[in-house]
């Protein structure tokens, strides 16, 4: 039994110089996503930053208390 030789069949993109919108998708309307993001992840998100906003204020109050302990 013989095999019929298939033509393979390629397709090639290519990017004109004068219209180049490669992410053009990433920008259309991005409050719009950002909100939605936000909205949907809000208890993500403070879960994550309370933590990290609370040790950076410990560590900005501890360091300024250390400068004026060692003031006088």
């Amino acid at each position: 039994m013989a095999k019929a030789s298939v033509p393979v069949k390629s397709v090639v993109y290519a990017l004109s110089p004068f219209q180049q919108k490669i992410m053009n998708g990433l920008w259309k309307d991005l409050p719009g996503k950002l909100h939605h993001k936000v909205s949907e992840n809000w208890i993500s998100a403070t879960l994550l930053l309370t933590p990290l906003v609370g040790v950076y204020s410990y560590v900005q109050a501890y360091q300024e208390k250390e400068k004026l302990s060692h003031r006088y």
